[in-house]
């Protein structure tokens, strides 16, 4: 299990920013402690993923994230099932077989028989779930740069990575 730092953090006040950084204030703040971070923490990735999804284009916002999500891991993991894919994303198999009914229905994926478990349907990616993967994540990458070029200084930016570092670790707990 991860332990959350207890150094003091350092903290800057973005009310007395001007552009870039230049001339923040900052200060030594005890760690925040986990309940904070719990409370805090999904408000922020929600507000996030509600702006990523507003960068996307019309006709790409009629993707769910949980369906951008399982169609990047069976691009990733292919061939795969649906059990595997509902434990790693961390959903019912119930669920799991709705969101891949979706993407099958749209030709994004593709399914066939396992042939050494006939029980089992081995799932994999289309071309069209490809080239889907290839531009959504641009559009909103293209965006995600700027906003981050144009709001963060470096030293936020290093942080901004290590916290993506830690919430996969949270995610993949």
């Amino acid at each position: 299990m991860a332990h959350l730092p207890t150094e003091p953090l350092l903290i800057t006040d973005k009310a007395a920013a001007s552009p870039r950084g230049a001339g923040r204030r900052t200060s030594l703040a005890p760690a925040p402690l986990p309940p904070d971070v719990a409370h805090r923490l999904p408000w922020a990735m929600s507000r996030l993923r509600a702006r990523l999804r507003a960068e996307s284009t019309p006709s790409e916002a009629r993707w769910t994230w949980s369906q951008l999500n399982t169609l990047k891991r069976i691009a990733d993991e292919a061939p795969t099932t649906v059990s595997r894919l509902a434990e790693a994303e961390h959903v019912r198999r119930q669920s799991m077989g709705e969101t891949v009914a979706a993407l099958r229905r749209e030709g994004l994926i593709t399914s066939e028989p396992d042939a050494s478990d006939g029980r089992k349907t081995l799932i994999s990616i289309s071309a069209e779930g490809r080239a889907l993967l290839s531009r959504i994540p641009a559009v909103r990458e293209a965006w995600l740069e700027e906003a981050i070029a144009q709001q963060l200084t470096p030293a936020e930016c290093r942080i901004l990575l290590q916290a993506a570092r830690v919430m996969e670790l949270l995610a993949d707990s």
